[in-house]
């Protein structure tokens, strides 16, 4: 009984030994996606309505927490001309999320023989963590 006692107690201080958490690779960091699916990168013209599709996911259906829409000027990243959803924070437990918005490039707002930048991007729980982007430029000629 000593001698099994023994060899159960040797292997299971060789089992605890030979497990290495540095090559431990299983991490608990979302793995985000961003895929805009409209518009596409075709010219536009002022008054023109823009169909915004944009699918974000996480590869292993974990929480999406936070998304951004944005549409900016290619030659000045300050003038904003759409900025969805109001609250970033969407929290969504399937793993998927959808956002769809339809916007009117508006002679008054969007000047024409410009270029636009729709950016969408997704991340954690924390500002930064797993960021990821994806964009889309397009140019708007006038009416």
């Amino acid at each position: 009984m000593k001698k099994l006692s023994f060899l159960a107690l040797i292997f299971g201080v060789f089992a605890f030994i030979a497990c290495n958490k540095s090559d431990d690779t299983h991490t608990d960091a979302p793995h985000y996606h961003v895929h805009i699916l409209s518009p596409n990168t075709d010219a536009k013209h002022q008054g023109d309505t823009l169909h915004i599709d944009v699918e974000f996911s996480e590869e292993n259906l974990m929480t999406v927490h936070h998304i951004n829409v944005k549409i900016y000027n290619k030659n000045d990243i300050n003038q904003v001309i759409f900025d969805q959803p109001t609250e970033a924070h969407i929290h969504e437990t399937s793993g998927q999320y959808e956002f769809k918005a339809d916007f009117v490039l508006d002679p008054a707002v969007v000047p024409g023989h410009t270029d636009w930048i729709l950016e969408a991007k997704v991340w954690g729980h924390d500002e930064g963590l797993a960021e990821v982007s994806e964009t889309v430029e397009f140019h708007v000629h006038p009416m």
